[in-house]
């Protein structure tokens, strides 16, 4: 006694078969190629990927500048308005006058010595 419902007869495993076999053939044939509209040389890919690179590279160039040229007010604004450093550049101001008074005086005072020395 044989169990046909499960394996199915003799014909039903032919049409398997054949089904099969047509499954296998279609996965040789050619496929339609898809086409690009523009087609692309590699030296025009080339440069258009370096094209870009460039544009990237020239706008984060631009935003650092920018971000550096914003640090750089932020600290001239906290300078102005912190007093205390105002104070400090001006006592720096005021030593640096000083010492080019004390400076050109002694230059002067040397250069009567040295004539008067001959």
């Amino acid at each position: 006694m044989m169990r046909e419902s499960k394996i199915g007869g003799f014909s039903d495993r032919l049409t398997d078969q054949a089904e099969a076999r047509k499954a296998l053939l279609e996965k040789f044939k050619p496929k339609p190629t898809v086409r690009p509209a523009t087609l692309e040389t590699r030296a025009q890919r080339k440069a258009r990927e370096l094209e870009e690179v460039r544009a990237k590279r020239a706008a984060e160039k631009e935003e650092a500048r920018r971000k550096a040229e914003a640090e750089a007010e932020a600290r001239r604004i906290a300078l102005a308005n912190d007093e205390e450093a105002q104070l400090e550049l001006k006592r720096q101001e005021r030593k640096e006058r000083k010492a080019a008074a004390k400076a050109d005086a002694r230059a002067r005072r040397e250069a009567k010595a040295a004539v008067r020395r001959g």
